[in-house]
């Protein structure tokens, strides 16, 4: 049976003082949740926010890690850095880091590599934008991303991976796939990692869906048999929002 979950993704917001009163918000309410719980913070975050959720049934997340072990690389932050904060998993791919930071296939493989390396767990994020899914060609893109990064790992290591659909064009737009897009989206997916690791891999892989997913869409999103849960962006800034999607699942 494969892990239903919820994981915030704060982006690039909150300061380390209002992050932490966030993730005390957190640790008060979410005490039994039926789902796993991810909240994935900035880096500066990690270490406090982790060391304050320990022993909770909330997991952190790094939003990005380097795609270089260690070395001369001014700003950057390595997976062996962010696993020392007693961080569990790792977003990497998101379409902000595809889009603004020109982040390829080959740099997005090292991220997922030396994550796996260092025991976190990647959320790996996939979807098309707005033009693509205009022209009929999401399940081209999402084939591709898939193939390029994360399709080269061996069965056990892509055991770890949790994916996340994420249509670029729903993300803070306001629009949001309807339940029957990300439904059949979902499934070929999992059609994809039944071809490529079996059918027992996919039916074990979570499948999150991102994109304006909130407190109002989550339950109708989540009853699809293939959306195994979400990666919300505005509404895990707002303990209240997160926990009612949290319930959802």
């Amino acid at each position: 049976m494969r892990t239903k979950m919820v994981a915030g993704n704060w982006k690039m917001n909150k300061n380390l003082q209002e992050g932490l009163a966030l993730a005390a918000e957190l640790k008060q309410q979410v005490t039994n949740p039926t789902c796993t719980v991810v909240i994935g913070t900035p880096f500066i975050h990690l270490a406090p926010v982790c060391e304050l959720l320990k022993n909770t049934p909330i997991a952190v997340a790094a939003e990005n890690c380097a795609d270089k072990e260690k070395g001369a690389f001014t700003g950057e932050v390595s997976a062996e850095m962010i696993a020392s904060t007693g961080a569990q998993y790792c977003i990497i791919g998101h379409s902000e880091r595809r889009a603004y930071y020109h982040e390829t296939y080959d740099i997005l493989r090292e991220k997922v590599l030396l994550a796996l390396q260092n025991n976190l767990k990647p959320i790996f994020c996939i979807g098309e934008v707005k033009e693509e899914r205009e022209a009929g060609r999401q399940n081209e893109v999402v084939k591709a991303q898939l193939e390029g990064s994360v399709f080269n790992l061996s069965a056990e290591e892509f055991g770890k991976i949790t994916l996340a659909y994420e249509p670029v064009w729903a993300i803070g737009t306001g629009l949001t796939a309807t339940p029957e897009q990300a439904q059949q989206m979902h499934a070929y997916i999992r059609s994809l990692v039944a071809a490529k690791y079996g059918q027992t891999v996919a039916d074990e892989t979570t499948i999150l869906y991102g994109g304006s997913c909130n407190e109002k869409n989550a339950k109708e999103l989540f009853a699809n048999p293939d959306v195994d849960g979400g990666l919300i962006g505005g509404a895990s800034l707002i303990a209240e929002k997160f926990c009612s999607i949290i319930a959802a699942r």
